[in-house]
């Protein structure tokens, strides 16, 4: 399992992986996003409103993943920190 966190201008984002995903959590003043791909790194994203949520919407760029998750949290989604292991998200 890989772990990286990452805080700036009061956005927590944290990669991790399970055995069968690769995720992306995102928290800021209680409200959360996650994004998740299957472990292998080929599907398409899954924007969830928490890491175990329902699915919202999928997705197969990262930015466009960026953007809902953004959209949940209520910031631009230049303010979310991407920590260095899930820049390479998406298709």
């Amino acid at each position: 399992m890989t772990d990286a966190e990452v805080t700036d201008q009061g956005i927590t984002a944290r990669y991790y992986e399970t055995e069968t995903e690769r995720r992306l959590d995102f928290e800021r003043d209680g409200a959360t996003a996650a994004i998740a791909q299957n472990v292998e790194g080929y599907a398409m994203l899954k924007v969830r409103p928490s890491a175990d949520g329902d699915e919202l919407e999928r997705y197969y760029g990262f930015d466009m993943a960026l953007d809902h998750a953004a959209e949940l949290l209520g910031v631009s989604p230049h303010d979310l920190p991407v920590p260095e292991p899930a820049a390479d998200m998406g298709m």
